[in-house]
Order: structure tokens, then sequence, then C-alpha cells
């Protein structure tokens, strides 16, 4: 593996080689077990969108690797004035050992990788972010002690995270059902292909999304980049909200899971978060573990 820029580049069993990898660094790392698989390497993460978990995830695993994490904002960078991505592709070559980018175009990820010569690692474009649901996969291998053949159930904006997640649970072999209004689905010809490649339902009946569901899935209304319509986009997802009166139409013991921020009130009633905390914040974490396993994959030597 050379990139992780979608995960529709990858193959099942890639995915499960990164999962297995995140599960044994995850009980290095609470075992004091030291795992300096990229010493002496360095990585370079751009954030065109700023982050609380995606940077100090990144940052802390480089350090866990033995490696060292060099922070990039778009005042450090000539991208930021207008340099193309191209010539920043081959000047940051010749100094790092990895990129990770975390912006608002795919493409931009898509060229970094192409006029590049190191590994480039999707940190969430406005298409797809693939490093968080290589972490809720590992959640929730964690807690129902295997994917394949369990129900997703995503409810809310049919953004970067329906997308993934439907990328992601179809090729693990979960049945996928998005909950979101006809006029926010996820990308066409993603859900083209996951018709044709499994099991894969999307409706605005939010109760025939969740029914039976083993993992209920939301996130917030307006995205990073979407403030402006914060307002107008409460009125469209009013009722899509995970909530009790949802829950109960999923399975009995159903987990729930969030990629956070959470705005209690509005995608996530309170009591169904902090029922769910567990699981949520053990996703939030498994950020960091899925995320290393990545970088290992990509950037370590290969003999």
């Amino acid at each position: 593996m050379k990139h992780l820029l979608k995960l529709m580049d990858l193959e099942t069993k890639e995915i499960i080689e990164i999962l297995n990898l995140a599960d044994q660094l995850k009980y290095d790392k609470k075992n004091g077990i030291e795992h300096h698989y990229l010493k002496g390497k360095t990585l370079g993460m751009i954030f065109q969108k700023s982050s609380t978990r995606t940077r100090v995830s990144f940052e802390v695993g480089m350090y866990d690797l033995g490696g060292s994490a060099l922070f990039l904002s778009p005042r450090d960078l000539q991208i930021g004035r207008g340099e193309p991505v191209e010539d920043t592709a081959r000047v940051l070559s010749r100094y790092l050992d990895g990129i990770m980018i975390r912006t608002f175009e795919q493409e931009e990820v898509e060229n970094l990788a192409k006029y590049g010569s190191i590994p480039v690692i999707n940190g969430l474009t406005d298409y797809c972010h693939p490093c968080q649901v290589l972490a809720d996969l590992m959640t929730i291998r964690e807690h129902k002690g295997s994917i394949k053949g369990k129900k997703l159930c995503f409810i809310g904006d049919g953004n970067n995270m329906a997308n993934s997640l439907i990328v992601g649970g179809i090729k693990m072999g979960m049945s996928v059902a998005i909950g979101c209004p006809k006029t926010h689905k996820p990308d066409a010809d993603i859900m083209k292909w996951a018709s044709e490649s499994g099991d894969f339902l999307c409706t605005d009946d939010i109760f025939e999304a969740a029914k039976d569901a083993d993992v209920v899935y939301t996130d917030v209304w307006a995205s990073m980049g979407e403030e402006a319509e914060a307002e107008e986009r409460k009125k469209i997802f009013a009722g899509y909200q995970v909530n009790s009166e949802l829950m109960s139409v999923a399975k009995p013991d159903a987990m729930v899971l969030h990629c956070l921020p959470a705005h209690r009130g509005e995608e996530i009633t309170a009591d169904i978060l902090e029922a769910h905390a567990n699981e949520i914040f053990d996703e939030a974490e498994n950020r960091l573990h899925a995320q290393k396993a990545v970088m290992v994959m990509c950037m370590k030597d290969k003999n």
C-alpha cells in the first residue's frame, strides 16, 4: 500500500490487514511495548481545515512510531499563496517521508500523490474520510467481535462520512443503510457501486434505515465549511436525529458511533450520546491506532 487516498482504492484484505495491525499497535501501547517502525522518519501534516482529533492522533502516532510530525498550515506553505500543488508535492517529497493532508478538494489529495514521490494519506476531504472509517471499523470489531454480516445505519447528511462508511461497510461485508433527506444523498457513483456490490439502502425514512441495525452512526448537520448554512440545515435535518425513539427500532444491543465533535440536541440527544459514550470515545481513541497502522503500511521501508 503506497497511499491512502480513499477506501475505494483498497481491497478487503488490505483493510483487514490495517485493522489487524491497528489492534496489535493498540495492545503494544496499552502494555508499554515500543514499536518504532518509523524511527527517523518525518510526516508533514498539511491542514487546510483545522482539527482536534486528526492533528493530535497523527502527531502522537508518529512519536509512538519513533518518528516526528511537522504541522503545516496554509499560512506556512506557498500552496496557500497560489503555488501549484504539483510543485508543492515535488518539493515536500525532497524533505519528508510522508504527507498527511486535511483539505477540501479530493483532487488536491490525488494530485499530491500523482506528482510527489512519497506516501500521501488523506486526513479528510469533502469527498471522503478514510482514516475515520478505519477507526470506526476497528471499533465495531472490538465491540461486536466481527464485522461481516452486521447492519450499519447512518443517519444525517450524505456527506464525506456517509460516502466512506458506505465503501468501508460494503467492502467488509456489512449491510449499509443511509437515512438522509432526498436533497442530501451520498455521492451518486458510490451509491451505484454499493447497490451493485452489496446490500445497500438509501432512504429518507430514518426508521426504515435503522430497523434491526447493529450499528447506528451519525455526524453533525453542518460540516466544516458549511457554518453559514447552519440554521438552514437545522430545518432540513430536524427529523434526522438519533434519539431513543429511533434506537427502539434498532437491535437491542445496537452500538452508537459519532465521529465527533457532537452537537447534543441536534443530530444526537444527550442521553443517547452518554449511554453510548464508551463506544464513541473508544472510536475516537482508535483514530490513533488505525492511523498508526496506515502510516506503518505506507511509510515503513519495504525489504
